[in-house]
């Protein structure tokens, strides 16, 4: 993938950053090229090689189309609620390095989910608060609107999601068909658990 000078552009686990200038530089008697990202969260430079973007999941901040798209996955009530800390925590690293907003909202909602019944550590309380930002600052820079709007609409967004999962596992729960046998004879029947 190639950008341009201007281009908003998604450095994982950073942000939205801005392509400053596109230079090559000889390190250790090699020369390659690099783009010069402005970070907007914290005003910093960071040089990321131009063969290098693809490994470290360097894109495109999304359009307003895909904002739609995230915030009904945002709302959608799927949740992956893994429950050994070892596993989340390791899966959840993994999503966050990508740089797929999808991957760092599937983080948002687990995450979330997670804090409702329960306080989390202190590594899942930053990532927590990382997903949120990074979300919060991309959509508001493509939306052109302002944090405090797209942290609400988030904040609806996730709600909906609680709510439904917990509606769905409900209704689930409801219509779970019971299997049991009648008089030991071998026979089975079928009946609609409580």
């Amino acid at each position: 993938m190639t950008f341009q000078i201007g281009d908003k552009v998604i450095y994982p686990n950073h942000g939205l950053g801005i392509v400053e200038r596109i230079e090559d530089k000889t390190i250790l008697g090699t020369t390659c090229g690099f783009y010069h990202l402005r970070i907007a969260a914290n005003d910093t430079t960071v040089l990321v090689p131009l063969a290098n973007v693809d490994g470290v999941g360097l894109r495109r901040a999304i359009d307003d189309g895909e904002v739609e798209r995230l915030f009904k996955l945002l709302g959608d009530g799927k949740i992956d609620a893994q429950q050994n800390w070892k596993g989340r925590f390791k899966d959840n690293s993994e999503k966050m390095r990508t740089g797929s907003i999808y991957d760092v909202a599937d983080v948002l909602k687990s995450l979330t989910l997670l804090s409702k019944s329960k306080s989390l550590s202190f590594r899942e309380k930053r990532m927590l608060d990382r997903a949120r930002f990074l979300i919060i600052t991309e959509v508001s820079e493509v939306s052109r609107d302002k944090s405090v709007s797209v942290e609400g609409k988030l904040d609806q967004a996730l709600n909906k999601c609680l709510s439904t999962r917990t509606r769905n596992i409900e209704k689930a729960k409801a219509t779970k068909v019971a299997v049991k046998p009648v008089n030991g004879n071998g026979t089975i029947r079928r009946a609609r658990a409580s």
